[in-house]
């Protein structure tokens, strides 16, 4: 995104970010989204997250889900779960999926179609494995 303007949002879906913005102010929407257990402020891995948070002047939120794992966010989960392997996740694949679908949908919806999505802007009762971090 700091490199082609053409990209109106942008996610980050359960990575690291290797690539410092450093003095670089990016102003347009960005989504953070992780699992709880490596991404929630003030963990190792989310030293990443909270290095260019500061850089994203525009519209952000930074969400983590509870009882996923790496695979979660990814449709692994979903096969694996149907061929009997464990991925090591509390929430099964279809339930990643469902919360992945979501939040990613609700993100694009606003920012690419201009349609209100309140999913992004508070706890939902549908999705209680989503918390809503501010670092």
């Amino acid at each position: 995104m700091a490199a082609d303007t053409r990209l109106r949002a942008g996610v980050d879906i359960d990575g690291l970010t290797y690539d410092p913005l450093r003095g670089t102010v990016l102003s347009r929407p960005f989504l953070f989204l992780g699992r709880r257990s490596n991404f929630t402020p003030g963990m190792p891995a989310a030293a990443t997250w909270e290095r260019e948070w500061q850089h994203l002047t525009g519209w952000k939120r930074w969400l983590v889900v509870t009882g996923a794992v790496h695979a979660s966010f990814t449709d692994v989960a979903v096969l694996a779960g149907q061929i009997g392997l464990d991925t090591g996740a509390e929430l099964s694949g279809t339930r990643s999926l469902e919360i992945t679908r979501a939040y990613v949908r609700a993100f694009f919806d606003r920012h690419l179609r201009g349609a209100p999505r309140p999913l992004l802007d508070r706890p939902s009762a549908r999705h209680p494995e989503v918390t809503l971090c501010t670092p």
